[in-house]
């Protein structure tokens, strides 16, 4: 498979690491004999290291088959945090390191996580692009306050602190963005 074809979310071998795409970036070239370059942005599946490199369009890399599964976290422990199979009720545990990104929106009932399994083995875990989750504490939310741009700090049920609109109260109920980290609307 060409580089230009890479996409988020797929996994490719890279001198026997299996690499994650978290983020597919197009620099055009600055010449006009000069290549478009994609930088890719990742992470080793099996240690989290980040993995960054830029290939040329006509540069192959080797796709690794990987299976999605939709699973729900069963629970978390010293161990880690255990997953369960929607369909096949396997059970999967990663460790907190390799979770570490995703941790502060993983919370009981969870729905729309896909496992990246491969030979039986779950190599790491996709969020929902959006996740809905409670105020735990924050100002008190203010009645004269407009919706004008003014925010404050919140921090959520699973330790996440993001910047909310200073009309929110602890108790409510938020959408985030996984990816951005930010508070999008009121759930």
């Amino acid at each position: 498979m060409k580089a230009n074809e890479m996409k988020k979310g797929m996994v490719f071998d890279n001198d026997g690491q299996n690499i994650i795409v978290r983020q597919v970036q197009v620099q055009a070239p600055s010449s006009r004999s000069g290549n478009t370059l994609y930088k890719v942005r990742g992470s080793d599946v099996a240690t989290g290291q980040k993995f960054e490199r830029s290939f040329k369009g006509e540069e192959t890399v080797s796709p690794v088959d990987i299976a999605r599964r939709a699973v729900q976290l069963l629970y978390r422990d010293a161990d880690g945090c255990t997953f369960m199979d929607g369909e096949s009720y396997e059970q999967y545990t990663l460790s907190d390191e390799a979770v570490a990104d995703e941790l502060a929106f993983l919370s009981d009932g969870l729905e729309g996580i896909t496992a990246l399994v491969s030979e039986g083995s779950l190599l790491a875990i996709e969020l929902p692009t959006v996740v809905t989750l409670e105020i735990e504490d924050t100002a008190p939310g203010m009645k004269a306050a407009s919706s004008s741009a003014r925010t404050k700090p919140a921090t959520l049920s699973t330790g996440l602190v993001v910047q909310v609109p200073e009309y929110l109260a602890p108790g409510e109920k938020i959408r985030v963005n996984t990816e951005t980290r930010e508070f999008i609307s009121r759930a």
